[in-house]
């Protein structure tokens, strides 16, 4: 559902300076085709459009952009990135986005996909640069809150026998995955972030 914004905007080119500085994503260089939008199979969700976003993003507009649902809905699928005619790496600037709204406080109107962002994450740590979808799921169902949920109503041991069957069918690996080669600089990766 589109929202449409009431009130004069003020640019404020301090903070798409931020994302090129941060990104090396120049947002000032969309003008304005609306491809990314019309791609976007998540618009249907979304408070801004794709582009009205990038949009927002160039005229710094700091306080719309990172209380949006917009940058929670976006699943990074680079549809959008894909489309773009200016190559402006939108999916890019949607995780920036996030990453933003949570370093600096905001409330955040998606919590399931923030706990998802966040499993994700360590998983990719924990597993040595590989995903392990196995942790993946128990890390997921820590942060969001439903391993408790679902154990509280009995719908946690139907997820265990799917796990069971999944096993039994060679679709979910018991086994934790092989580590990367460059671990040491997956390792220097976190840390940088981490600062």
């Amino acid at each position: 559902m589109e929202t449409a914004i009431t009130r004069e905007l003020a640019p404020n080119f301090a903070f798409s300076d931020r994302i090129q500085q941060e990104r090396h994503i120049a947002v000032t260089d969309c003008y304005q085709c609306a491809k990314c939008s019309s791609g976007c199979p998540l618009t249907f969700a979304m408070d801004y459009l794709p582009h009205e976003i990038i949009r927002l993003a160039g005229l710094g507009q700091e306080e719309l952009v990172l209380g949006s649902n917009t940058i929670w809905v976006c699943s990074a699928c680079e549809t959008c990135t894909t489309r773009c005619p200016n190559d402006i790496d939108i999916a890019g600037v949607m995780d920036y986005l996030k990453n933003q709204a949570v370093r600096t406080g905001r409330r955040v109107p998606q919590k399931n996909v923030l706990a998802f962002h966040k499993a994700f994450l360590d998983d990719v740590r924990l597993s040595g640069g590989r995903l392990n979808e196995t942790l993946l799921l128990g890390l997921y169902m820590l942060r969001s809150g439903e391993g408790l949920s679902k154990f509280k109503t009995g719908a946690l041991l139907e997820d265990v026998k799917l796990g069971m069957q999944m096993f039994k069918k060679g679709r979910l690996s018991p086994k934790p995955p092989q580590k990367i080669k460059a671990i040491a600089d997956l390792k220097n990766l976190f840390k940088k972030t981490k600062a």
